[in-house]
């Protein structure tokens, strides 16, 4: 994606942006625009945009008004057709793009049930990165068959983006490499946002989502249901998504995950991932490092 690209997928997320704080938006310069990362509004305080090294006020101070427009716009006006993912803090917008809220949890009888009087949201501009994935691809095929892998980088080093672009790759094969089936857990919406059952995003032509909803219990619902070859997830976290990932891997599928780790030797040193290493889960992992404000990708091998 060029920076003309990056340009206008942000002014398609500023588009969701209530009036007045959409024509700021659209006044920054266009190097500005192609480097934005999300929108950042908070009631009583200026809205900002997120760039590599930190955030840019505008000038402009947030109403709690406008982050009600802001939820009626991203949901076309129809709260309640979005309120399974509403009441979990996100919404996931036409066009690819997904909108984090914060505000008063409404609970009953012990379960959130609602989200009201918004106090902040993060407009995400989600931006494809077709073609990182290709060279690294084939060597995820060691013996001609795939390895599960583990995609790691520090919080914000472009994982999801990866994760994004190595399932349309496998989805999508080439002359060396059939297509291969996938099934994506995509619990937060970041990978495919989907949208009234479209993906936004290109994961591939033999890929099936499941969206919004919890690795733990999509991952053995996908087995049994959709025969796939492969199952993705983003950001393994919890002690539940690990023992599902364990079972997977015993029914012999292949797993492409990714987790906060700077590198293999900060992964092996987190007690939450010794069973996956314990249990050889993954082979191989895919490190990601940025010099220069490039990013660099490196496949390796785990040692375990």
């Amino acid at each position: 994606m060029g920076k003309d690209q990056d340009i206008l997928r942000y002014e398609e997320a500023a588009a969701v942006l209530p009036n007045r704080l959409r024509r700021l938006a659209m006044a920054l310069p266009p190097e500005r625009k192609a480097a934005v990362e999300e929108f950042r509004l908070r009631a009583g305080r200026p809205m900002t945009v997120l760039l590599p090294d930190g955030e840019l006020p505008l000038d402009a101070v947030v109403e709690p008004e406008e982050l009600e427009t802001l939820c009626d716009l991203a949901t076309e006006f129809s709260r309640y057709a979005a309120a399974e993912t509403l009441r979990e803090g996100y919404l996931s917008v036409r066009g690819g793009f997904r909108v984090g809220l914060c505000g008063t949890v409404v609970m009953k009888e012990g379960a959130n049930t609602n989200l009201k009087g918004f106090s902040s949201a993060a407009i995400r501009i989600a931006r494809e990165r077709r073609g990182v994935a290709e060279p690294l691809a084939p060597n995820l095929f060691p013996e001609g068959r795939f390895a599960s892998t583990l995609i790691l980088s520090p919080p914000g080093g472009g994982k999801t983006t990866l994760l994004r672009d190595m399932v349309r790759c496998l989805s999508l094969g080439e002359a060396e490499r059939p297509p291969q089936r996938i099934a994506l857990i995509d619990e937060r919406g970041e990978v495919a946002v989907v949208h009234h059952g479209e993906p936004q995003m290109d994961v591939g032509p033999c890929t099936d989502v499941l969206d919004a909803c919890p690795k733990a219990l999509g991952i053995p619902m996908v087995l049994r249901a959709m025969n796939p070859q492969i199952i993705a997830v983003d950001e393994i976290t919890l002690r539940e998504d690990i023992r599902a990932m364990v079972l997977a891997a015993g029914c012999g599928v292949g797993l492409l995950a990714t987790i906060h780790a700077g590198n293999t030797a900060e992964l092996a040193e987190k007690p939450l991932y010794r069973q996956l290493l314990e249990e050889r889960v993954f082979r191989l992992a895919v490190c990601i490092t940025t010099a220069a404000g490039e990013r660099r990708y490196e496949v390796e091998e785990l040692p375990w």
